[in-house]
């Protein structure tokens, strides 16, 4: 499991301010992005590599 201590956590800015399901992602840790759920900041968070978010990312983009 990754320390996620210190982590930034951001939500997109296409996220409504009315506690919508969003997600939240710290990118700001060497070797690793964090990703959690917004409703439950204390609960357990997802961990990609840098290389594997991005990979993810490019394949949601490609298909909005």
């Amino acid at each position: 499991m990754a320390d996620l201590t210190g982590a930034v956590w951001r939500k997109s800015i296409r996220s409504s301010s009315n506690g919508g399901d969003c997600v939240e992602v710290a990118d700001n840790l060497p070797g690793v992005v964090g990703v959690r759920d917004s409703k439950d900041p204390t609960g357990p968070a997802l961990t990609f590599t840098p290389a594997a978010w991005r990979l993810f990312v490019a394949q949601l983009a490609g298909r909005l």
